[in-house]
């Protein structure tokens, strides 16, 4: 079995097709809203994660600055995945930026996987989007701390919310009350962001089952802050 699937999202950002291209076509661009740290090499387009790298994909549409599109060879198993992005410009140095991805998921086990690519990519979209409005022509470094394994969910982000200074339910425009202060722009049930004046902060339910610091820091950061922010969640 299997699924197909195609996550389609858009938005109208304040900033003209070329910084727009910038931000979704270089890897300094993608690496300041995706996960982990991109590269991209020729044709060639490739993502380290953890300890990891993301399967590379083949850039296959390369329309300076209206449409870009990569993707995966498919495995085996027939897993791929790809990633279009059609950029329109507007009158007022607006833009309209529409991303779809989409792919193949193999196995009878894909349910989990496809919930966690949504909510994920949901995420990462709108983190696009800050980045386009509030950091134009500006790129982050990219910071991704894994905590330890968690036992259950429903406490760990209990937990989370009490150390940002949020409630029990954040919602967009919260304020939030931990030192770095900011505001949320973002939440799904799996994932939660955090924009202050020098940084996007992102918490995300990772699916090897532990809570995932995945920032975007305009400023420098200790990355062993991180870590020792998230194993303190559950201690």
């Amino acid at each position: 079995m299997g699924k197909d699937f195609e996550i389609r999202l858009d938005a109208e950002v304040p900033a003209d097709p070329a910084q727009v291209w910038e931000t979704i076509a270089t890897g300094p661009g993608i690496s300041s809203w995706f996960v982990g740290r991109t590269e991209i090499d020729g044709d060639t387009v490739r993502t380290s994660f953890g300890d990891g790298w993301i399967p590379a994909g083949t850039v296959t549409v390369a329309d300076d600055p209206r449409h870009f599109v990569y993707r995966s060879e498919p495995a085996p198993d027939g897993r791929f995945l790809a990633n279009e992005y059609l950029i329109e410009g507007r009158d007022g140095s607006a833009t309209v930026l529409r991303s779809v991805t989409s792919g193949f998921l193999p196995g009878d086990d894909w349910a989990d996987e496809f919930e966690a690519m949504r909510f994920g990519t949901e995420l990462f979209f709108g983190t696009l989007v800050q980045c386009l409005t509030y950091f134009p022509g500006r790129t982050a470094t990219p910071v991704t701390v894994f905590g330890p394994p968690v036992k259950d969910w429903s406490v760990t982000w209990q937990h989370l919310h009490t150390a940002l200074g949020l409630g029990a339910d954040p919602r967009p425009g919260d304020e939030a009350g931990w030192e770095h202060g900011g505001v949320v722009y973002f939440t799904n049930p799996h994932t939660l962001g955090i924009r202050t004046p020098d940084a996007l902060y992102r918490f995300i339910r990772g699916l090897n089952g532990t809570l995932l610091a995945a920032h975007e820091l305009f400023t420098p950061a200790d990355t062993a802050d991180w870590q020792r922010f998230l194993d303190d969640l559950d201690a």
